[in-house]
């Protein structure tokens, strides 16, 4: 009696402690969604309360006066770009590193583990550093700027300073495969690349999805790159977002502030809900492969 007793209070501890989780994270999200539909005077009278309709100039505000919608095309392109350099490299580096053994494999390995201690916010200078300087040598031959302000360069950084964590994820998932299907496929007159784009990738589509969504959230909220490397233009969402903070707490004016957030949030929000289930598949499935 005294085991199975102390079965349900965990199992109570463990309900409470996830009910407790959730609640301290749905309710500031819905507490933002409704906030974005408010008046400016309905904060005033009562943040707490439900707003007495959908004041849909917030958004509207937000896309027009301070440029919402810029910031969101670019914060698209820029994370499809990275997520796009990151497949493309770390797939065949991680399923390379993990399934073939040759010489100064082991070194590089090695070397992929040491950049998961890389925080990229403290190299942020020394690259912003390195860009500017290719810019003023492009400069000196009557060129213009390249390095810095582009997009493009913006996604390689970030998917740059992604690899390490994804190629060790990746490889750690390939590991867990049997080599059965490699030979199967072998045998049936397959070759490397063959193998690797029609058997490994297909069965490692779990841990490529948590790839994806992973550093969907790194791209999409990271600020400090984004400020560094693109000072005069072609600014992402978390920069504009924190333009508009500064502008509308100094008017005062809450509304746009708000429906800014819930623009950054939603298509995280819906990525998220596309892929939970395979989202789940891929955090069980490791543990089940051998």
């Amino acid at each position: 009696m005294k085991h199975k007793d102390t079965d349900k209070l965990v199992k109570i501890f463990i309900y409470v402690a996830m009910i407790a989780l959730a609640v301290s994270i749905i309710i500031p999200v819905a507490w933002v969604f409704l906030a974005s539909i408010k008046e400016n005077k309905e904060f005033y009278e009562n943040p707490w309360a439900f707003p007495n309709g959908f004041h849909i100039q917030n958004f509207i505000d937000a896309f027009q006066e301070a440029k919402m919608g810029e910031y969101l095309l670019n914060s698209v392109i820029v994370t499809i770009l990275a997520l796009a350099i990151l497949l493309v490299v770390a797939l065949p580096a991680a399923y390379v590193l993990s399934r073939f053994k040759f010489k100064g494999s082991g070194l590089i390995n090695g070397l992929v583990k040491a950049g998961l201690f890389i925080n990229i916010s403290y190299i942020a200078v020394p690259i912003f550093l390195m860009l500017l300087d290719w810019d003023t040598i492009l400069k000196t031959f009557m060129m213009d700027g390249f390095f810095l302000n582009n997009r493009f360069i913006l996604a390689v950084v970030y998917a740059s300073s992604a690899l390490p964590f994804t190629i060790y994820l990746l490889s750690s998932y390939f590991v867990t495969l049997p080599s059965d299907f490699e030979e199967a496929a072998s045998i049936d007159g397959a070759g490397y690349y063959r193998t690797m784009f029609s058997v490994m990738l297909p069965m490692a589509a779990p841990s490529i999805i948590i790839v994806i969504l992973f550093n969907f959230l790194l791209f999409w909220n990271e600020y400090i790159l984004a400020l560094t490397l693109m000072p005069a233009g072609n600014q992402t969402l978390p920069v504009g977002l924190l333009n508009l903070m500064a502008a509308e707490r100094s008017a005062t004016n809450y509304g746009p502030l708000y429906a800014g957030m819930v623009i950054v949030m939603l298509p995280t929000l819906i990525l998220y809900i596309i892929v939970q289930k395979r989202l789940t598949q891929g955090m069980t499935v490791g543990g089940v492969k051998g």
